[in-house]
């Protein structure tokens, strides 16, 4: 028996899957198995360019429908903003937090799901070091995080829970 892995998202990245799923589910791979039909048609498969690249595209959003559908079936939406009441100053899924480095260089990070990491943002993972570092700390507390680089501490200076996209 195997055990089902949780996926948390928040509720914009469980919609935006949802929303990839449906257009490939009802436009994209309804327009591919078009045009390889189309394309079969032509006869002499063999050399056929177009049939060839249809199968292979089709393959493809196929094997994106099957991902989606995986990941929204083991899919936990934890929405941050009704997180916030419950955690108070403590840091869990959704929030996001305010740390100060050694150097003192401040960084706003947010918490999310594996499906809606954008470091560009600052959105990480739960499962990332600096993730996982921060689950369960207070405002005030101090984490350490071994990095490739060595050990960085990273004082927690401020924890909100925001409506995040």
């Amino acid at each position: 028996m195997s055990q089902q892995r949780k996926n948390y998202m928040t509720p914009a990245c469980a919609e935006r899957l949802r929303g990839e799923l449906k257009e490939l589910l009802y436009k994209a791979r309804p327009a591919m198995v078009e045009t390889v039909a189309w394309a079969a048609s032509n006869g002499d498969r063999s050399e056929n360019a177009d049939y060839h690249y249809g199968k292979k595209r089709l393959r493809e959003i196929d094997r994106r429908i099957r991902f989606l559908s995986g990941q929204l079936d083991a899919v936990i939406i934890v929405d941050p903003v009704a997180q916030g009441p419950l955690a108070g100053d403590r840091i869990l899924f959704g929030a996001t937090v305010t740390v100060v480095n050694s150097a003192g260089e401040e960084r706003v990070l947010s918490i999310v799901g594996a499906d809606e990491i954008d470091t560009a943002r600052g959105h990480i993972s739960w499962h990332s070091p600096v993730g996982r570092a921060l689950l369960g700390a207070r405002e005030g507390d101090e984490v350490v995080v071994a990095t490739p680089g060595g050990r960085e501490e990273l004082e927690i200076v401020k924890v909100e829970y925001l409506a995040l996209d």
